[in-house]
């Protein structure tokens, strides 16, 4: 009687890849950075076992190709069986505390506790993402067995198994190297731009000729797109701030040039510009260049937050250069939107500079996330040494970002790397949701700095280094946020990091990847000071921002 297609596909299972499998399904039960529900679980440790598996199997492979000795007969039957009653054992007790772990994650943000892992649940998705990635690996075997037979009819057989293993690898190095990742995006890209002029929009043009949209704008209202007709359309008024903050505000600021108002970024920059000068925007004590994310959302708890501060005396202007979401820009194509970011403060920057010195606002640079990486690299620091602009806010920026990362690896010995202390902080600091740094100074230099960072920000702390290296942020003492039972494992902590900036919408807002206005106040106050609010009016302002809408991500 013929075996079942199942019999035959545990037969063809390599009992070194179901060890290594099962201590890699094991190892991706322990926490990382964000809570993960039974289903990410359970996807994660079965992509964990199908790792393990491929280098177990592969492990094998190597064994039989060295020729060395294997048992065989009733003694490989036994140790099979022992190996298998071993991996359910050790399956079993990490399944069992997998609540536990996530708790560990939880407590720390403030979410109630799990009272199961869903052992079950996490197993049988993890055997179906397990089966699925194992067919993936075998389509991929049966195209090289195809090659192969096709170039051994011209050429010896050694041979065309290298021909065949180098088109192989060619091929997994061009997806490696995004030369089909980025078509893939360039196109998601472009539907995505269709979709969204498909969009009617929801929210109706503003009255007041201060804000991008409005009938006396240079820029269409139906054409800012999504999010800049949301961006737009939010914030605080005159009204607003004035019945918290008590005495005289404005009406702040806002500008704000979706994709489809020009063909170039340098066209886009100089209608932005026309429009900055058109609603007065130099003519404010401060003025605020966003880089936005991927899809081109401004994080609206960074600028409501200085908007009361600043009791209205602020504008601030953003300029659109994708519809896709950060992680997939920063993940397949880093460098979007640096040409749009590039332009947009170069724009701006050389008409800042004509001003005169003592009339002309201050000038700072805010981004999120991808934003951020953009936009410390938008504006070189040789380019304004002899006219610097007053500073920055970067909120969460990407483990590419190159600044950030030079700071981090050059921060003084001693401190943590997940708040770094950098010189004598005059330049740069790093706060987070308990403020700035311990040993940070007090006197800033010309040109004022911060980081905001979260310590559960994976977006930030993910690195492809961590594949077989223990990142310095797990060292003692950790993050307030990060849990005491993480470790590190070869390869998995990438892969649950990897997860992790996919989750990073689910935590609460002020933890991992979502940046609290609080924090996001105190960061203004560190780089401008109070502007004469009292501790008292403060802590109103936070818990007033507390409770305002979330901001679009």
């Amino acid at each position: 009687m013929k075996p079942s297609p199942f019999v035959r596909l545990w037969h063809s299972l390599s009992v070194p890849g179901l060890v290594l499998g099962t201590l890699f399904f094991a190892m991706a039960l322990t926490p990382s950075l964000i809570p993960r529900t039974f289903a990410t679980q359970g996807v994660l440790s079965g992509s964990g076992f199908a790792v393990g598996y491929g280098i177990g199997a592969f492990l094998s492979w190597l064994r039989r190709y060295m020729e060395l000795p294997e048992l065989r007969g009733r003694a490989a039957s036994v140790c099979t069986v022992l190996v298998i009653a071993g991996c359910i054992a050790v399956a079993l007790v990490f399944l069992g505390r997998t609540a536990d772990w996530q708790n560990s994650i939880r407590e720390l943000m403030e979410l109630p506790p799990l009272t199961t892992g869903h052992p079950f649940l996490v197993s049988a998705i993890a055997i179906v993402t397990f089966l699925f990635l194992l067919m993936l690996a075998r389509l991929f075997q049966l195209i090289f067995r195809f090659v192969s037979a096709r170039v051994e009819r011209v050429v010896p057989r050694r041979v065309s198994n290298v021909i065949s293993m180098a088109f192989a690898a060619l091929l997994v190095w061009s997806l490696g190297n995004n030369v089909l990742l980025r078509g893939v995006l360039n196109g998601l890209d472009r539907s995505f731009e269709q979709l969204d002029a498909f969009i009617e929009p929801t929210i109706p043009p503003p009255s007041s000729p201060l804000r991008t949209g409005s009938a006396e704008s240079l820029l269409r209202w139906d054409a800012l797109g999504r999010t800049g007709r949301n961006y737009i359309g939010s914030g605080p008024r005159a009204a607003d701030i004035s019945a918290l903050a008590g005495g005289d505000a404005q009406d702040p600021i806002r500008v704000y040039v979706g994709l489809r108002a020009a063909e170039t970024p340098r066209e886009r920059a100089q209608i932005a510009l026309a429009e900055m000068k058109r609603v007065g925007a130099f003519d404010r004590s401060v003025l605020v260049v966003i880089t936005p994310t991927g899809a081109g959302s401004v994080d609206s708890s960074a600028i409501d937050s200085l908007e009361y501060l600043l009791h209205g005396d602020v504008a601030s202007i953003a300029m659109q250069y994708s519809y896709l979401h950060s992680p997939l820009s920063l993940l397949i194509q880093p460098e979007y939107g640096l040409d749009s970011a590039r332009a947009l403060f170069a724009a701006v920057y050389e008409h800042w500079r004509t001003l005169p010195r003592d009339s002309r606002p201050l000038l700072y640079l805010q981004g999120l996330s991808l934003g951020a990486m953009n936009s410390e690299r938008s504006a070189a620091l040789f380019e304004m040494i002899g006219d610097p602009i007053n500073g920055a806010l970067w909120s969460g920026p990407p483990f590419e970002s190159q600044v950030w990362r030079r700071i981090t690896d050059d921060r003084n010995a001693g401190s943590a790397s997940w708040l770094p202390v950098f010189r004598d902080g005059s330049f740069v600091r790093f706060m987070n949701q308990k403020g700035a740094a311990p040993g940070t100074g007090r006197d800033w230099g010309p040109i004022r700095i911060v980081y905001l960072q979260y310590a559960s920000d994976p977006i930030t702390f993910f690195d492809y280094h961590d594949l077989y290296r223990r990142p310095a942020w797990m060292d003692a003492p950790r993050g307030p946020d990060v849990s005491p039972e993480l470790r590190w494992y070869p390869v998995i902590t990438m892969l649950q990091l990897a997860l992790d900036m996919a989750l990073t919408p689910t935590t609460p807002v002020g933890f991992g990847h979502l940046y609290a206005p609080a924090h996001y106040l105190d960061a203004w106050i560190a780089l401008i000071g109070d502007r004469g609010w009292s501790p008292d009016g403060i802590d109103r302002l936070k818990k007033h921002l507390a409770v305002a809408t979330p901001s679009h991500r």
